[in-house]
């Protein structure tokens, strides 16, 4: 007579909040293995029982590990849908959660599965409505969801300057706080990188490197200075943001705690920008 087989157990009792702790190398790491430590660690990820939130209010506080092109992706799917289609408030989770679900699997070799966005959003959608609103997005933006987004773009922009990993760091702390803000949902992803960048090279008196940045980014530095100045209020303003997300992320030492770095005095800036 065979045994009977033990109880399976669900998929919630055996899922475990991954740590986020990492030990650089002595010998230092390189360029490489320091952006995947990037893109697949967030300090900030939640440990213990998963809160409800709002679309995009804690991105990057999410269980899974995934990279920075999935969340910028997920964000343009997000701006490019409302652009088409009006969602109601009490959808906008769902929606959020989905376009994070579409963008994992255009960017990640293993992206997480339904039943894994369904747990995030704490059961608050069914299964149907998670693919309904899939085939919604998908259908709305005729399948085209290959956007450029302004992370690779600044991945471009540190190469041609040769600029350090903390360079890249902070560039990419200044574009990222934009992706909580409304007024630059219009920015053409290959400028706003080029102003979060010059703006980074700035802050770190390399400013020498502008005319660099001009000439690979195709922007003259005097057509970024408007966003230049738009984007260091941000930084200054960050304080009063209730969303605390990115900045705690990037507090990290893995992202050597670029936040530590303070904006510019507004007067320094005009200076700067008066002498390019």
């Amino acid at each position: 007579m065979p045994l009977p087989l033990p109880p399976q157990r669900s998929r919630r009792e055996t899922k475990k909040s991954q740590s986020s702790k990492i030990v650089p190398s002595d010998h230092g790491p390189s360029e490489k293995r320091e952006e995947n430590y990037q893109a697949k660690i967030s300090p900030s990820s939640p440990q213990g029982p998963l809160k409800k939130r709002s679309a995009f209010e804690d991105l990057t506080n999410m269980t899974f590990e995934m990279s920075h092109e999935t969340l910028y992706l997920a964000v343009k799917l997000v701006d490019h849908y409302l652009m088409e289609v009006i969602c109601k408030r009490d959808k906008l989770q769902l929606l959020g959660s989905t376009a994070f679900l579409i963008a994992a699997k255009f960017e990640e070799p293993c992206p997480p599965c339904v039943d894994d966005f369904l747990y995030i959003c704490d059961d608050m959608y069914k299964r149907d409505e998670m693919l309904a609103m899939e085939n919604s997005i998908l259908k709305t933006l005729e399948f085209d969801i290959n956007i450029p987004i302004a992370y690779h773009f600044l991945r471009r922009y540190a190469k041609c300057v040769h600029a350090s990993m903390k360079t890249l760091t902070l560039s990419r702390f200044i574009c990222e706080m934009t992706l909580q803000e409304y007024d630059y949902v219009q920015e053409r992803a290959s400028k706003l990188a080029a102003g979060s960048f010059l703006l980074a090279l700035y802050m770190k008196k390399l400013g020498h490197w502008a005319p660099t940045l001009e000439y690979h980014s195709g922007y003259k530095t005097s057509d970024l200075h408007p966003l230049v100045r738009q984007l260091n209020i941000l930084l200054t303003l960050r304080s009063c943001n209730k969303l605390k997300a990115v900045h705690s992320k990037y507090s990290h030492q893995v992202f050597f705690e670029v936040t530590k770095i303070p904006p510019l005095d507004m007067l320094k800036l005009e200076e700067i920008l008066n002498c390019c």
